[in-house]
């Protein structure tokens, strides 16, 4: 390993694991030109316009069996057309009538699909490696957790046919209270101290083009509340984490989205939530260290105890009440087990994965010293603590669903271990571990996702609805784990078959071998989420 890459990789100990998918400078970027030349031209060899460019003319799956995304029972042998990047018909391939000049694809024995909805990531990379991996993974919709400059370019040239990739829903920067859990060595963070400073925050982030306003666990009650309501006045949503001053059903009746993970939900269900509460106000970061790395270990180490305390008093009948009342008011959770995983069952972390090839070498080789940088200094008692909490989230996912609480699949990506595109097959498995089916889980990824993130006419099959398909090989009803059985996919009406798919992610593969490690002293951005309460 050369003394450039073994600097790089201190530094990103240092910087942190939360650096995810690797930050990327503009020296990272000029490097991978070439690779993101030969993707685009694989895209124009295709007779496509580049990015998501659909073909001239109607296109039509026949004979396939098609699952909508709505619940509704699989209906076989059937016809869907796409024409302008739009489902323009959908019937019965023995009632269907094709307009000449429709070009087809008979997909008998396959399975048709809404494309997946990804509705927690912290994506950071080269732009020849992330967007494209979502779009051949099948995840056609992103939600960004932490919204910056990038992910507005990399949408605009997606929406110009210049690049491959997702739609892109894009929230703020974190939003958080003074001071906040986060340096600055992983992004852009709004530290707000009372109201005033919180309705300008809302403001500012609206004219920035933020389509969201994600808020976070250290704002103060007066600075929440501020940003609830100047957020129904600007029409701009707010959600991300239920701060630590504020209970889940008062965030829920003030208009909070979505909930992030399982954390504060494990503190509003527990008997113990007032003395819980209390010990949360006297836990401590520095706010001098410079490290995000560092103040979330020492948060975690704090934090724990408390999770472990809440566990124990757990109260069902106050979780029921609690969970209707989410339901009422239309707040979906995001569970995000896979990072739950990953930070609290470090042991069930894989060595190797074959994805990984698709992210750069020294990023994934960075990813165990990250680790144990992060949770290190476990005893044996509190390991077995943390793993029987992993095991309590799992059946709060379970009961949230059974209460009623819409559920949207999301990852953190963003984090060591979790590969764009690729972690959301993973989550979906999890949500099936965790008791759901594997249809409730297909639309908590689809139809369910579409109505958290606010998308009209997205994450169903349906005529006039957004042609972003998923074509798999076996069906995923029968064994969630076939999504990963990919045999093409659509992106915005642009059909990618088998064999340009596995162009395309070769492409992905060579960009992420020739994408060198950050500059020593450049920022790592950063999941900016993973394991607060």
């Amino acid at each position: 390993m050369s003394e450039a890459t073994v600097e790089a990789h201190r530094g990103m100990a240092r910087r942190g694991f939360l650096g995810g998918a690797a930050a990327v400078t503009g020296a990272a970027l000029t490097g991978t030109a070439s690779a993101g030349t030969a993707s685009a031209g694989t895209a124009r060899a295709a007779g496509t316009r580049g990015g998501n460019g659909a073909g001239t003319g109607p296109l039509a799956f026949t004979h396939v069996t098609v699952i909508d995304g709505s619940g509704a029972p699989p209906a076989r042998d059937m016809t869907v057309v796409v024409e302008g990047g739009r489902v323009t018909a959908l019937a019965p391939s023995a009632r269907t009538r094709l307009r000449p000049g429709t070009r087809t694809v008979d997909l008998t024995g396959k399975y048709l699909m809404p494309g997946l909805i990804e509705a927690h990531t912290h994506s950071d990379g080269p732009e020849t490696v992330v967007p494209a991996l979502y779009a051949l993974t099948g995840v056609t919709t992103v939600r960004e957790m932490r919204g910056e400059p990038v992910h507005h370019e990399w949408r605009d040239k997606i929406r110009s046919g210049e690049l491959l990739g997702p739609r892109w829903v894009i929230g703020s920067p974190i939003v958080d209270g003074t001071p906040s859990l986060w340096a600055a060595d992983v992004g852009p963070t709004i530290e707000v101290g009372d109201a005033a400073e919180a309705r300008r925050a809302v403001r500012r982030v609206k004219r920035e083009g933020a389509d969201f306003v994600k808020v976070y666990s250290r704002l103060s009650r007066e600075a929440y509340f501020a940003i609830a309501d100047e957020a129904r006045r600007q029409g701009i949503p707010h959600l991300g984490h239920c701060p630590d001053t504020v209970r889940i059903a008062e965030a829920s009746a003030a208009g909070h989205r979505t909930i992030e993970h399982l954390h504060a939900l494990l503190l509003a269900t527990s008997r113990h939530e007032k003395e819980i509460r209390r010990l949360l106000d006297a836990v401590r970061i520095d706010s001098r260290d410079p490290s995000s790395l560092s103040r979330y270990h020492s948060w975690f180490q704090q934090v724990h105890p408390l999770e472990w305390r809440a566990v124990r008093g757990y109260d069902r009948d106050r979780a029921d009440a609690l969970f209707r009342s989410l339901a009422a008011h239309g707040t979906a959770v995001v569970p995000t087990l896979s990072v739950h995983r990953t930070l609290e069952l470090p042991d069930d972390v894989p060595t190797r994965a074959e994805e990984w090839k698709y992210l750069p070498a020294w990023q994934v080789e960075s990813w165990p010293d990250q680790l144990a940088a992060l949770i290190g200094g476990r005893t044996p008692e509190q390991a077995r603590r943390i793993r029987e909490i992993f095991a309590h989230r799992l059946r709060l996912v379970r009961e949230l669903h059974d209460t009623g609480v819409r559920l949207a699949a999301g990852t953190d990506t963003g984090t060591g271990y979790l590969v764009p595109g690729f972690a959301l097959h993973d989550e979906l498995a999890l949500l099936v571990t965790a008791g759901l089916t594997p249809a409730e889980v297909l639309r908590a990824a689809t139809s369910d996702a579409a109505r958290t993130l606010g998308l009209a006419a997205v994450g169903t099959v349906a005529r006039g609805h957004a042609a972003d398909l998923l074509v798999l090989d076996a069906d995923p009803l029968r064994d969630i784990r076939n999504t990963r059985r990919i045999h093409g996919v659509v992106v915005d009406g642009r059909w990618i078959p088998p064999e340009e798919r596995r162009r395309l992610l070769t492409a992905v593969e060579r960009a992420a071998a020739t994408t060198p490690p950050p500059e020593e002293g450049a920022t790592m951005k950063g999941c900016g989420c993973g394991g607060h309460p």
